[in-house]
């Protein structure tokens, strides 16, 4: 199964874990766990807004950094500039967090809502080089949308 194949299904499998389910949590831990295992993603998680701030949410993966300032590192600047960001390679991006030495390259996706405000970000980092491309943008960019519908919700 190529790389789409596996987003057509794991975008599927994501519509139906969040269906009928109003814990943003659980539908974060969830949604971090299935993408993880199906596109062996090395780091998969999100960062929530937070007192002006992107802290830590569910996630699969080594240990993160806990709080990211707006408009700092990769996160921040997604959060920020309110696009997702495809990093090639982190050693190339200016002010980026290495929470760990062993990641490589990173994308980040916007959760917003239904005003278009960042209310979190998905997070995911590998430890190759140019791990990302549109691909990946366009499957995680769907699973943002989805998640929203929960996340976005007030708890």
């Amino acid at each position: 199964m190529n790389k789409e194949e596996r987003y057509l299904q794991l975008v599927e499998q994501v519509r139906v874990l969040v269906d009928g389910e109003d814990d943003a949590v659980a539908v974060m831990a969830n949604v971090s766990a299935a993408l993880h295992e199906a596109m062996g993603f090395w780091w998969t998680g999100f960062y929530v807004v937070r007192n002006g701030q992107l802290r830590l949410g569910p996630f699969q993966g080594p240990v993160a950094c806990t709080r990211i300032a707006h408009g700092r590192g990769v996160c921040g600047t997604a959060w920020a500039s309110n696009a997702t960001v495809l990093v090639p390679d982190v050693e190339q991006f200016p002010g980026h967090i290495a929470c760990s030495s062993d990641s490589r390259s990173e994308i980040v996706v916007p959760v917003r809502d239904d005003t278009g405000t960042v209310q979190a970000v998905l997070d995911i980092d590998s430890r190759e080089l140019n791990s990302f491309d549109n691909i990946d943008q366009h499957y995680l960019e769907r699973v943002a949308d989805i998640v929203a519908q929960v996340v976005c919700k007030p708890y």
